[in-house]
């Protein structure tokens, strides 16, 4: 992917009376060392009666020697060329061995061709550098006795220079000396590039003077950090210097920029003094007063889509128009259709750490999670609650994976009224020393809120059998004082008793119709943890705890609770845990920050309710917390926009949009936003090579409500896909990313299990039947018909292409959703690339939905890998799902 440029520069002179000019030297042609490929290029001179010779100086440089036999009024020199931008990787150069790291000697050899190169740069014609620029020299920090490595080396001296001199546009001829553009503290690129080759020399080093084109583009989106650069195309004459390092080569610094030299810079002269690199030098034999003037333009001669503007104008407009018109359709349909996903993000910074890498948590992925989450917050979130729960938990992992929760409702109401009192947990800079007395202090403020008795608050402690039956458990030495053979009850509770911190606080809390605070009762008398380091609401013993209700024994204190209490709840006597609701709601101090967990609710009300308590008491208090445990239940009212952990990304659960507007106007926001938030959505590998994040960007389809789910509604509709992206492999392969095929995280059903197409042509028959029987939708009829074939190869329904796991799941009620997960699409650089991918889904189900889909499954044998996974493969099949979609308008 390149951009192709047209570039003019038009230099004229204009005399008052025709005079005789001498010859003339024209070094205006690209370097033969230019990195920028040159497609063409050009030169005219005006007056056409002139002697033009093309030779070459001592350095390799192109230059004109022009001669004129007549005298003219007017000189006109114009180069035009086409050049290849290229992106060039600066810093893709091998350095041999021995230069490495600075200092190091050129060898003998090598030393005495680049003689030119190392002369010092002196002042007044001496090869003695100026006292200002070896006192420049001085003042910069000396490398350590085990040296520097090289390209941070040059990085550092590039900077200096750059902070050391102010820009400004000089149009006097010549160039300044070091000292003088060191006291005046600014200058031109010239100047500022003649002081880095004096110390780069200084330093040992060989360097020389560059002349050359500049040409910089208006850049496709605004920089976070810095200039964003010029605001439009733009080309003009400019200076850097090279230095060679051995192996690399002439490498280009632009003090300018404080950049290295990239597919922008053209040289066109390179030379060890700036006067043998003019770009135009002359002499004219008589007096004359000379106008000068001179012109550089730059203008676009070809673009390839690329990753910051896959489209042009004119293109996204259609696009747009069209995801319009699909959206009438489904209206027209009565579809119903949301469409969510699974965008993933990578750090901008630290892209080689293993947290970007492999590792499903690190400390600066924690950082970004939570402010990618808290910028998200302000945007959809207003009157939302930012919860931090746990998310999958994979074998070989010590814990469950983190995720933050935006949670808001849909109909205005609120559920937490000042987002400054939710805090973050890995913001060490806001922890609190007193946080256990501030947790001990909300924990009594919510149940006196609720009515309860103070004796409700349970302390729950660490258990110090845990450590005994670890030092019990060590090689043979020193024994402990307890033996277990002799331990017996009034003995751990003397062990019990010398633990009197408790680790949190505990509050029985059943919520539901009518709320209850069952009274616990435990064998060892009081709350004692599991061992572990999670969350003391996921370290209860519960099965340790019977329970009474508080009416059942006639405790007064109980009777007279406040309203959440209700006195007619009938009497429940003692039974076991097991049998009994066990839920409770606790807080505990962590890491200096005050945490709230919170009980399992079965409705939307008690959520909302439970968590206005809990709002209040912090309000009361004016304390900041972290609010954990479980999640809300499904309700269509709560929209939840989820920031988890996953290996080497972000993972970002959008909320479900209904409309192809809805979705243009969030896929760009979130991009934007975790941009500003420093995350990205590309990755370059060692030698260069451009990948996505190495995450998915799933695509969820459902309704509003599981009801209102098109897939469950209508099973043919997933018929109709899985036999379409069993017949078209480029849907499964065009979209996604490096791993790919039966092992990865989104094998197609038919994928190393050829059986698997006999049985799912049984399961479409059947679907067919029962679907023919009744108009009445069954929810469960698509996952019994294809659970056991929409899997990887072990069985893992998850780890499937299409993944039915929310849709219609006998395991809970979270996995009954009416959604259908697309997991074959990876991370796409740019929003409209989603969008693009969302919408030609969005077009297949408008498609089936008006016309079900049916043909036979195809046996692909090896075909399936050895011609789809190849790019004319690939081209050649997504070629015709699109002349399929054309046909279908």
């Amino acid at each position: 992917m390149s951009i192709k440029v047209a570039l003019e520069h038009r230099t004229t002179y204009r005399f008052d009376r025709p005079v005789e000019l001498g010859p003339h030297v024209v070094r205006l042609r690209p370097a033969p060392h230019s990195r920028t490929p040159i497609e063409a290029y050009s030169l005219t001179v005006s007056p056409a009666n002139h002697f033009v010779n093309w030779q070459q100086d001592p350095f390799g440089n192109w230059l004109a020697r022009l001669v004129f036999p007549e005298k003219v009024a007017e000189l006109d020199i114009t180069v035009g060329l086409v050049a290849d931008l290229v992106v060039v990787n600066p810093f893709d150069f091998f350095i041999e061995e021995y230069a490495e790291t600075y200092p190091f000697t050129y060898e003998p050899s090598l030393a005495a061709d680049l003689a030119p190169y190392l002369r010092p740069v002196g002042e007044s014609e001496t090869d003695v550098p100026g006292p200002l620029v070896t006192a420049f020299r001085e003042q910069l920090p000396e490398p350590p006795e085990s040296g520097t490595a090289m390209v941070p080396f040059l990085v550092q001296l590039n900077a200096a220079v750059y902070r050391a001199v102010g820009y400004s546009v000089r149009m006097e001829a010549g160039v300044q000396s070091p000292d003088e553009t060191l006291e005046r503290g600014i200058g031109s690129c010239r100047d500022s590039s003649w002081l880095l080759v004096s110390l780069l020399r200084q330093y040992g080093l060989a360097a020389r003077f560059v002349s050359g084109y500049l040409v910089q583009l208006a850049s496709d989106t605004t920089a976070i950090d810095g200039p964003s650069g010029p605001g439009q195309d733009f080309t003009d004459l400019h200076a850097w210097a090279e230095v060679f390092v051995p192996g690399a080569g002439w490498i280009g610094l632009d003090p300018t920029s404080s950049l290295f030299a990239g597919e922008g810079h053209i040289p066109l002269s390179a030379t060890p003094h700036p006067a043998a690199a003019a770009p135009i030098s002359g002499t004219i034999m008589e007096r004359a007063e000379v106008d000068f003037s001179f012109h550089n333009a730059v203008r676009r001669a070809h673009e390839d889509p690329r990753v910051t503007k896959p489209y042009t104008d004119e293109q996204w407009q259609r696009i747009d128009a069209l995801g319009e018109g699909i959206d009438l359709r489904l209206e027209a349909g009565d579809v119903r259709l949301t469409q969510g996903g699974e965008p993933t993000f990578v750090g901008l910074d630290e892209v080689t750490s293993p947290q970007w890498n492999t590792q499903a948590d690190g400390p600066q992925k924690r950082v970004k999670a939570s402010e990618l989450a808290e910028r998200l917050r302000e945007v959809y979130a207003a009157g939302g609650l930012v919860h931090r729960g746990e998310g999958k938990w994979y074998p070989g992992e010590e814990l469950p994976r983190w995720q933050i929760s935006l949670q808001w409702r849909d109909d205005g109401q609120t559920l937490w009224s000042d987002p400054a009192l939710l805090a973050d947990p890995w913001d060490a800079t806001s922890a609190e020393s007193d946080a256990p007395e501030r947790a001990a202090r909300l924990g009594r403020e919510i149940v006196r809120l609720l009515g309860l008795p103070d004796t409700q608050l349970r302390p729950a402690y660490e258990d110090p059998l845990t450590a005994l039956i670890g030092e019990l458990r060590r090689p043979d030495g020193d024994r402990p004082g307890l033996d277990p053979l002799t331990a017996d009850a009034q003995t751990a509770r003397s062990l019990d008793d010398q633990v009197v911190d408790p680790t949190g606080w505990v509050l029985p809390l059943v919520t539901g119709e009518e709320w209850r605070s069952p009274d616990w009762t435990l064998r060892r008398g009081r709350i004692v943890l599991l061992p572990g380091t999670s969350a003391v609401g996921l370290r209860l013993p519960l099965s340790s705890i019977t329970w009474k209700d508080p009416h059942a024994s006639g405790d007064p204190s109980y009777l007279e609770a406040g309203p959440q209490l209700d006195p007619s709840i009938p009497a429940v006597p003692v039974v076991p845990a097991d049998h009994q609701p066990t839920a409770a709601l606790t807080v505990e101090a962590r890491n200096g920050f005050v945490h709230v967990f919170l009980p399992p609710t079965e409705r939307l009300e008690d959520y909302a309710d439970l968590l206005h308590v809990i709002d209040t008491a912090a309000t009361t208090l004016g304390q900041r917390v972290v609010v954990e445990g479980y999640g809300p239940p499904p309700d269509p009212r709560l929209t939840q926009l989820v920031v988890a952990s996953d290996p080497g990304v972000i993972e970002v659960n959008v909320q479900p949009t209904s409309s192809w507007t809805e979705l243009r106007d969030l896929t760009p926001a979130l991009y934007d936003i975790a941009r500003h938030a420093r995350l990205t959505t590309e990755k370059f590998d060692l030698d260069g090579s451009h990948t996505g994040t190495g995450g998915g960007n799933h695509i969820t389809l459902g309704g509003h409500e599981p009801a209102a789910s098109p897939l469950l509604r209508r099973p043919d509709l997933l018929v109709s896909l899985m036999t379409y992206w069993q017949r078209h492999p480029s849907l499964s392969y065009l979209f996604s990313g490096r791993f790919i095929g039966p092992t990865s995280q989104a094998p197609r059903f038919d994928e190393g299990r050829p059986e698997s197409l006999y049985e799912a042509e049984i399961a479409f028959q059947e679907i067919d039947r029962l679907t023919a029987q009744t108009d009445e939708p069954r929810p469960w009829l698509v996952d019994r018909a294809l659970r056991h074939l929409l899997t990887d190869p072990t069985g893992n329904t998850h780890r499937a292409e299409l993944c039915i796991d929310k849709m219609y799941s006998p395991d809970s009620s979270r996995g009954r959703l009416g959604l259908l997960e697309l997991r074959g699409f990876e991370m796409p650089p740019h929003p409209q690339m989603a969008m693009v991918q969302s919408l030609l889904v969005r077009s297949l189900v408008a498609m089936f939905w008006e016309k079900p889909y049916r043909a036979p499954l195809v046996r692909w044998g090896t075909a399936l890998h050895e011609d789809f996974l190849l790019p004319q493969g690939a081209i050649r099949d997504i070629g015709t799902v699109v002349a399929d979609l054309r046909a279908h308008g």
